[in-house]
């Protein structure tokens, strides 16, 4: 009976007790194996869910930077007559569009060489600094685009 448990496994047909141990080990692996995958399936159900909020909700808001203005151009009425400032702001997606404007006072030069009354040439740079009046951002961008 010593030598008996050194034996090489026989071949063939499973002893009875093993056939039962493993059958019911394998009955417990498939449950767990589906347990886990129905809620491996919500989880992603859910983070599809999520990422569809997230999309939405970022297609709802914009941001005015610094600096800058926005005009709501709207599909059906046309250019929207007030002006938003700087900050977060809601729209439709498909229904508005921002449109921004840069609101920075800005440098132009223009060059002019002229001469004077002894025939020397005199060359002037003229700084400019401009920028467009708010208020009047609509009627820019409806006359100008």
């Amino acid at each position: 009976s010593a030598h008996s448990s050194q034996l090489p496994a026989r071949r063939g047909r499973p002893s009875p007790t093993r056939q039962t141990r493993g059958s019911t080990a394998t009955r417990m692996s498939s449950s767990n194996v589906q347990e886990v995958a129905r809620a491996l399936s919500r989880l992603a159900w859910l983070a599809g869910g999520v990422g569809l909020a997230g999309t939405i909700a970022q297609s709802t808001l914009y941001v005015v930077e610094g600096g800058h203005r926005a005009v709501i151009f709207n599909r059906f009425q046309g250019v929207e007559k007030g002006v938003k400032d700087e900050g977060m702001h809601f729209r439709v997606p498909w229904l508005q569009r921002p449109v921004f404007f840069s609101v920075r006072t800005r440098p132009r030069e223009i060059p002019s060489v002229t001469g004077t009354k002894d025939l020397q040439m005199v060359n002037l740079v003229l700084r400019v600094l401009s920028r467009p009046d708010q208020d009047h951002l609509p009627e820019i961008y409806m006359r100008l685009g």
